[in-house]
């Protein structure tokens, strides 16, 4: 067919080794869906480049949630070396043996700390690499926004786009009408009045941009959106 595949000798290795040893392929797995960083997302959590990983979602009874990672935490390093991104330390954490100790490096609100995680068997079933209230809406830099579980097939949690302004300034940061905002930053929200508050201490603490933790379809993805 003239078409040839190139893989590492190193990945041979490690997957020949597993089946001399075990007769199958043992991966390494901590349990987080994780983001590569923008520029723009960057920008807003305040760091200097767009190096690492940032964590979307932590899967329950995981190893990171078990070891103190937390949503929104940028992954920057493994075992003392820097990584890249999340396609590098995703690749890394599948080579290192289920059972063995990982050192992550991680930047929380600016600040930068060692996490210690006992890796896991990736399981089959996992989708790694990938308050209640009445109906309210209410405009928020020009989108009109709803709870989500007041609104049928929406998500049971977090708040729903009902509308965007042409001329709101999140218009053209990629959001759409649809979209559930499940968080600001690290924050979880249930209701319109939780993302305002959110925008407006990112304003008195002059912040020019804040995340937004979106899901859209079965996926989940951070947008950094302007709040002044």
């Amino acid at each position: 067919m003239g078409v040839a595949f190139d893989i590492p000798a190193q990945t041979v290795q490690f997957v020949v080794q597993q089946l001399k040893d075990k007769g199958y392929v043992s991966r390494g797995w901590i349990g987080v869906e994780l983001q590569v960083l923008t520029p723009e997302i960057a920008d807003a959590i305040g760091l200097k480049n767009a190096e690492g990983a940032l964590v979307v979602r932590l899967e329950p009874d995981s190893p990171a949630l078990k070891g103190g990672v937390e949503v929104a935490d940028v992954l920057t390093s493994l075992d003392n070396e820097l990584v890249k991104d999340s396609r590098e330390i995703v690749k890394r954490l599948a080579a290192t043996p289920p059972g063995s100790s990982a050192k992550l490096g991680v930047v929380r609100d600016g600040q930068e700390e060692t996490i210690t995680v006992t890796v896991g068997k990736f399981p089959r079933t996992s989708t790694e690499g990938e308050a209640q209230e009445k109906m309210v809406q209410s405009p928020v830099l020009g989108l009109i926004l709803a709870p989500a579980n007041s609104v049928a097939g929406a998500s049971e949690q977090g708040v729903v786009i009902k509308d965007i302004s042409p001329t709101s300034p999140w218009a053209e940061s990629g959001l759409q009408v649809g979209d559930v905002i499940m968080g600001v930053g690290s924050l979880s929200v249930d209701t319109p009045a939780d993302i305002r508050r959110c925008v407006e201490e990112a304003r008195t603490r002059s912040k020019r941009a804040v995340l937004l933790r979106i899901k859209r379809g079965d996926s989940l993805n951070f947008v950094a959106v302007p709040v002044v």
